[in-house]
């Protein structure tokens, strides 16, 4: 029976999720399966990989023959390179305790370039959000600004007593001036009751 390691497809249109798998190569790719070895997430960044590492050396030993996508996904959680070393073992190039020390260097330095990766995206997501937060900024100091501009010549105007939009008269005088004349004609008529006064 040939058997693959491949991936089937789980999750609604739009947002796919992966499982790994080993299964019959004649099987339909979501039919019937001989072991769920992994899962796998390719709508984040990093996508998120899930991966039984030693079930899928066990499946490369046995035969099994990883489609394109997966062969990656082996590579990059390093069952190939464990499968390889295994196969050091058996021929005696070396031992178990080389082999694992080896498998253990590799596994540090991937986890390395991958903690550098997540780091680089924090980085450029944080500096695309202050870019954002300056830009919003800026545009609502300019909005404050223009309300600023437009509010100071109106105050200027409410304080000219004789601005053009001040308040006018029947007669088309503005409201001081009528003002000034009423308190002229006042002390015109308080004059004139005092000489009346006087000369009673």
């Amino acid at each position: 029976m040939p058997v693959k390691i491949r991936l089937q497809r789980h999750g609604k249109k739009g947002k796919p999720y992966f499982w790994i798998i080993a299964a019959d190569s004649r099987s339909k790719r979501d039919g019937k399966f001989l072991e769920k070895i992994g899962y796998y997430n390719p709508t984040t960044n990093p996508a998120q990989i899930d991966l039984d590492v030693d079930s899928a050396v066990k499946w490369l030993q046995n035969g099994a023959q990883p489609t394109d996508t997966a062969r990656a996904i082996l590579s990059y959680k390093g069952a190939l390179m464990k499968n390889h070393l295994a196969g050091g073992v058996r021929k005696g190039a070396l031992t178990e305790e080389q082999a694992e020390a080896k498998f253990n260097e590799w596994l540090e330095s991937k986890k390395g370039s991958i903690d550098h990766k997540k780091a680089t995206l924090s980085e450029a997501k944080e500096k695309e959000k202050a870019e954002k937060l300056a830009a919003e900024k800026a545009v609502s100091d300019k909005r404050a600004a223009e309300a600023a501009a437009a509010a100071a010549p109106a105050e200027e105007e409410a304080a000219d007593p004789n601005y053009e939009g001040a308040a006018v008269t029947e007669e088309g005088e503005p409201e001081a001036n009528v003002e000034k004349e009423v308190d002229a004609e006042t002390a015109e008529e308080a004059k004139a009751e005092e000489k009346k006064d006087s000369e009673a």
